[in-house]
């Protein structure tokens, strides 16, 4: 089990959503079961996109063992025109602003480091894109914008993948079964215990690992 919640054991020991597969009607098993089948190939990030692009969606979610197919779901949802239906006036559409940024993001490290950006250490990595969320105008484009755009599509692409949902214990869709437990803190009897409901690593100990990680020339998770 993957290490990306920064604890040592899995929260859910045992837990699989999968197991319960079965009781999900047949539109939704085929969904969800297509997420863990093998990647579709890459289309729309070209090659020299690509290599900008994988390193630059892992490190924006540690995205370790077991690693997930993020950057083909993100792909996925741009072959599809698959946008949220808004962007900011400053921001070129998003199949561009992706274009663009994996361009700027090289140009970055090869300006920083003399070398491409997939060439680069993690935590090399992780400097340039910290310096993209610490600026104001990055390229011309609104960093924040930027920043947002990555991290918004980042996360759809890992927590719509049961792996994810096993690491945070969530069951997966409830069609047509539904939830009847609806009192707070209430369970119902086919969701996931928690092995340790408390916080076994104390909040500050865990911002300063996060800042040490993620510190130009920090250590790698």
């Amino acid at each position: 089990m993957s290490n990306r919640g920064g604890q040592d054991e899995p929260a859910f020991p045992g837990f699989d959503v999968l197991d319960d597969a079965s009781r999900w009607d047949a539109v939704t098993q085929g969904v969800v079961l297509s997420r863990v089948g093998p990647p579709p190939p890459i289309r729309f990030f070209t090659p020299e996109e690509e290599r900008v692009a994988r390193p630059l969606v892992d490190r924006l979610v540690d995205n370790d063992e077991p690693r997930l197919p993020l950057l083909e779901a993100i792909d996925q949802r741009l072959v599809d025109n698959e946008g949220p239906g808004y962007r900011n006036a400053d921001m070129p559409e998003y199949r561009e602003a992706w274009r663009q940024s994996c361009r700027f993001v090289d140009e970055d490290a090869v300006e920083r480091f003399g070398v491409h950006f997939w060439e680069l250490h993690e935590a090399d990595q992780r400097a340039v894109l910290e310096a993209v969320r610490t600026a104001k105008d990055w390229h011309g484009l609104p960093a924040s914008e930027v920043w947002t755009m990555w991290i918004g599509w980042a996360c759809t692409a890992l927590y719509s993948h049961p792996t994810a949902w096993n690491e945070i214990g969530f069951p997966g869709p409830a069609y047509p079964r539904g939830y009847a437990a609806l009192g707070l803190d209430s369970k119902d009897s086919w969701e996931a215990r928690e092995r340790n409901a408390r916080d076994r690593v104390p909040w500050a100990e865990r911002l300063e690992a996060a800042r040490r990680r993620h510190a130009p020339g920090g250590e790698d998770p």
